[in-house]
């Protein structure tokens, strides 16, 4: 599939080409999540005590009589006229009784301060002078005031427990609990998925299908000698379906299946990672035979030795760690490892020898049949149109992955519900492929007549140099329907699947990504931004096929530039010059020759041909968009019929 754009930027054209089961195992389901109930229960008793120990003591305080409070010189009027008839001094107060012609507002219950002055003698003097019965008491703290004043410290320290208990609480999540694993069980609340639900990937199946005979059936293999493989290693591009697999094998095992990111090993603390390796393997073994799946291994896979971090890098130890739980002095039978990544270049050595990962299963993204069967299961649930040819469509969509299809499905379904259809019909599908293909459309900016018209002969010359060239695929669409952040899109799809490159079909593509900038220069001799991205292109085509593909023929088969990728960043920083000044003087030249060859080819194939290029861009100004049949009627020199017109001219919208 190429993507040719005649203004902005652009990506480059991408090629490469059971029943439900039943847990043999042990099947310990852990909740997710925090437990609500359970932290609340603890705080709800505390707070609950608290409430009703003050409202016993609010009651105890209510109870308590009710006393006139009298100073100290008006409490010594009273004894001398005789109406005290009791005190009883308590510490450096005094709790008395008036005499019952002498109650105060009906009270006879009387509160003094003592002052500092007051002694022992007075008291002393009292009992002989009025003949008033004293009592002493020392008193000390009620049961009472003891419990409010200690309440704020019971409170304290039980929100203090509270929070320790679920630091160190279940599900492996507390503070003193970073070295457990965080892998998830499989168990049978979780939703299935089956071998059936994943199209496109045979040869990947079989080989994991036979993984899991092996735990259902061991006498069959080990009567012929057979080990079980300890691992298995899925490579392949993003979106091609590898954690799918993981979980068609999670769906089919039937023994128990833990699952866990690279990324949880590492934690911001020293050793973490290695301890969890080791709890994850430790859990394994006490569930075995089981099957562990750690998706996008590189996290903790990649090559040691980088000098970054020291010799306590927290990567390198977890890798070692598991290096020699994978195959180390300890034996760890029954417990197979699945993992999964898109970058196996920057995986260590060791890790993927045999032993260690013995199988490396590569899930490459599908061809038409595997497309037509992945449309198939995206499809079960969506009501088609009887004109719907999957078959078709899988031809059509060269180079997409499985998640590139499943959202091609799912944008066809919203496209058809956003119309209120009751069935998805061809013309969605087909709407859907552009929007994945050439980007959306953007109907939001007005775009004058000139730009529309430069748009035009650029896209124009794309289509005609590809359709004159010898090799090149055929056109599947032109637009200048701005989309993505392309004034105009041009489309090929090849006829045949491919996956190796000549050096004519290069050629070829280099006067394709040249027709639009030669047209521009012919119809309206001027050069313009919108060829920028194809100049691009071009240059990194002619770059690589003479430093990496050997198709100079003064440079010979030798490749120039060795990469060097840092380990960590995982891609390219610098590129190792092993050659001459004389050599690189001599590259320069033979990129500069393949690209201005190309484009004196294209110069004199649109000049001879500008009939035809008048034609073509014509008819993208008047119909915005042209598919392979209409170019076809161009080409041949048929008349397309006039299109009607339903609403007055308006500049034309770039989106």
């Amino acid at each position: 599939m190429h993507r040719q754009d005649g203004g902005g930027d652009s990506q480059p054209p991408q090629r490469q080409g059971g029943p439900p089961r039943r847990p043999a195992g042990p099947q310990r389901s852990q909740p997710e999540g925090p437990q609500w109930g359970r932290m609340l229960r603890p705080l709800l008793i505390w707070v609950g005590l608290i409430f009703l120990a003050l409202a016993i003591s609010q009651q105890f305080a209510r109870q308590e009589p009710q006393e006139s409070v009298l100073t100290y010189d008006g409490f010594k009027n009273y004894l001398q006229m005789g109406k005290v008839e009791s005190i009883k001094v308590e510490d450096d107060v005094i709790h008395g009784q008036l005499k019952p012609d002498a109650a105060l507002e009906g009270q006879r219950g009387f509160q003094v301060i003592l002052p500092p002055r007051a002694s022992l003698e007075t008291f002393d003097e009292w009992i002989q002078k009025y003949d008033v019965e004293v009592i002493f008491k020392k008193s000390g703290p009620s049961i009472w005031s003891s419990l409010i004043y200690i309440l704020p410290w019971i409170l304290f320290i039980g929100i203090w427990i509270f929070f320790m208990r679920r630091m160190q609480g279940a599900n492996n999540k507390g503070i003193f609990a970073f070295g457990k694993s965080r892998a998830r069980m499989w168990t049978d609340n979780m939703p299935h998925v089956t071998f059936a639900d994943v199209a496109g990937a045979d040869e990947a199946k079989q080989e994991l299908q036979e993984i899991i005979e092996y735990l259902r059936e061991p006498e069959k293999f080990q009567r012929l000698g057979g080990k079980i493989p300890k691992g298995a290693l899925l490579l392949g591009p993003p979106g091609t379906g590898k954690t799918l697999l993981a979980k068609a094998v999670a769906g089919e095992a039937g023994v128990p299946f833990f699952s866990m990111s690279g990324a949880d090993f590492v934690e911001m603390f020293v050793g973490v990672g290695a301890s969890r390796v080791r709890d994850l393997f430790d859990q394994g073994k006490r569930n075995a035979p089981c099957i562990i799946f750690i998706d996008e291994l590189d996290a903790v896979g990649r090559h040691r030795g980088a000098g970054l971090g020291g010799g306590h890098d927290e990567r390198e130890q977890t890798l070692n760690q598991l290096l020699v739980e994978m195959d180390g002095f300890d034996s760890n039978e029954g417990v197979i490892l699945i993992a999964a990544t898109n970058r196996p270049d920057v995986l260590d050595s060791a890790l993927l020898r045999p032993g260690r990962f013995d199988r490396q299963i590569v899930v490459d993204r599908p061809d038409v049949r595997g497309r037509e069967g992945i449309l198939k299961v995206h499809t079960k649930k969506i009501p088609l149109a009887k004109a719907v040819n999957l078959a078709i469509l899988a031809k059509g969509t060269p180079g997409f992955s499985g998640a590139d299809l499943a959202n091609m499905v799912n944008e066809a379904a919203l496209l058809a519900a956003r119309k209120d259809k009751t069935q998805v019909e061809a013309v969605d599908f087909e709407e859907a492929k552009d929007k994945v293909m050439m980007g959306i459309e953007r109907k939001s900016l007005l775009i004058s007549e000139e730009e529309k018209k430069s748009t035009a002969y650029h896209e124009a010359g794309h289509v005609l140099v590809a359709r004159l060239t010898p090799g090149s695929d055929p056109v599947h669409k032109v637009s200048i329907i701005p989309r993505g952040r392309a004034l105009g899109v041009t489309t090929m799809l090849p006829m045949d699947e491919k996956h190796n490159y000549s050096r004519t079909y290069c050629l070829a593509i280099m006067r394709q990504l040249l027709g639009g900038r030669a047209a521009e220069q012919l119809i309206l001799n001027e050069l313009t931004t919108g060829a920028g991205d194809d100049i691009k292109r071009v240059t990194e085509l002619a770059r690589k096929m003479v430093c990496e593909w050997g198709m100079s023929e003064k440079l010979g088969p030798l490749t120039f530039g060795e990469k060097q990728e840092e380990i960590f960043l995982g891609r390219e920083i610098a590129q190792h010059r092993d050659y001459s000044e004389a050599t690189d003087h001599l590259i320069d030249t033979e990129i500069r020759s393949l690209v201005e060859s190309a484009a004196a080819d294209v110069a004199r194939l649109v000049s001879e041909n500008v009939e035809l290029l008048h034609a073509i861009a014509n008819a993208l100004l008047e119909r915005e968009m042209l598919d392979g049949e209409e170019i076809d009627k161009i080409m041949n020199g048929i008349a397309l019929p006039k299109r009607k017109r339903t609403a007055k001219k308006t500049p034309a919208k770039k989106g």
